[in-house]
């Protein structure tokens, strides 16, 4: 690939993506643009050598455009995305500026400098998810490549228009193209907004485990380094026009999801020294169990009921399997949380005085 724009390259799958790139491809030039909201962090690109930050908005095309031209971009992998439900829910128009305006934004600035006569090789990746195909039953099968769109909530309907556009300048226009929807992410650099991190951090100071409606909601688990690596099967292996699905094989309920955070919050206390000085306020800090402050609150506004990603196709032509399973990754995603209270505890105090 050479040189690589990675849009959103500050935030949590997008970097990952630039370290896990940069292990695996040392030769590689990484621009990271990225706007630096409340979700993107600087330090999460430290350790990357060979990351430059770009500090921009996606919708800013003739930025865009002269990045492509004057870095000899030849590939962009875009994550750059509003992309919490929860805040689409009370502020859709962030949503449909980013998700959609933004992406479009891209599409133009690709298509004038790639498409501008001079047949250079290149590839648009976008990161899309598997919240645009709706909700599924309990008897469902998975989602695949061709199942319907239907997108319930404002972030995942953006999304999806998102999708659309990416398809629209593959087919109108003839950029090569390809694009992968993914199930839920989780491991490190998460902002803790999301249901993991926020959970961790939550038992680590004694604060509620909101749970909302029943916690019978169900979701497939992705490991974000096997995220990474699906994403990379696609840039190499990824046949332009096509879309993929990238899952982790892991369809939890919720409730279960939380029980599994309990559980390793307990057995850290008992097994790292020290954690209880570190962490008096959590229930483990005094021997309790941590599943004590589990709560339940109002169900989400259109909650969607079950999302479950088949990835047969992925697995058949890119050769991708995930390789972490839930329990390893959630432990290894604690440990790292653990390891790097410098990253995220600046993002509480900033929480705090927000909130």
């Amino acid at each position: 690939m050479a040189n690589l724009l990675v849009t959103g390259g500050a935030g949590f799958i997008g970097g990952n993506f630039v370290h896990y790139w940069n292990a695996h491809h040392p030769d590689d030039r990484v621009i990271v643009l990225d706007a630096l909201t409340y979700a993107g962090n600087r330090s999460t690109l430290e350790g990357a050598p060979h990351a430059e930050l770009v500090e921009g908005d996606i919708r800013d095309t003739v930025l865009v455009e002269q990045l492509l031209r004057e870095r000899d971009i030849a590939a962009i992998v875009h994550f750059a995305a509003e992309s919490h439900v929860d805040r689409s829910i009370s502020g859709p128009d962030a949503f449909i500026d980013t998700n959609i305006l933004g992406t479009n934004s891209l599409l133009k600035a690709a298509r004038a400098v790639w498409l501008a006569g001079d047949g250079r090789m290149h590839r648009f990746h976008h990161i899309s998810t598997d919240e645009v195909f709706g909700s599924l039953g309990p008897q469902d099968p998975a989602f695949s490549e061709i199942t319907p769109y239907a997108p319930n909530s404002p972030y995942s309907a953006s999304k999806a228009a998102s999708d659309h556009l990416v398809r629209a300048y593959h087919h109108t226009y003839g950029l090569e193209v390809t694009t992968s929807n993914c199930s839920n992410n989780y491991g490190p650099y998460q902002y803790p907004e999301k249901l993991i991190p926020l959970f961790l951090l939550n038992a680590l100071h004694g604060r509620s485990l909101p749970i909302y409606g029943d916690g019978m909601n169900v979701r497939d688990w992705l490991h974000v380094e096997d995220h990474c690596r699906g994403i990379e099967a696609c840039l190499l292996r990824g046949q332009p026009g096509e879309t993929y699905n990238i899952g982790g094989g892991a369809e939890l309920l919720n409730m279960t999801v939380v029980d599994c955070v309990c559980a390793e919050v307990d057995l850290a206390f008992a097994e790292v020294a020290g954690l209880a000085e570190r962490y008096p306020a959590a229930p483990a800090a005094r021997g309790e169990r941590t599943d004590t402050l589990k709560t339940f609150v109002n169900d989400r506004a259109g909650h969607d009921r079950r999302y479950a990603i088949d990835e047969t196709k992925a697995r058949a032509q890119l050769g991708y399997a995930p390789e972490w399973g839930f329990e390893t990754g959630l432990r290894q995603t604690l440990g790292w949380y653990l390891d790097n209270e410098h990253w995220w505890q600046p993002l509480l105090r900033v929480n705090a005085a927000s909130g």
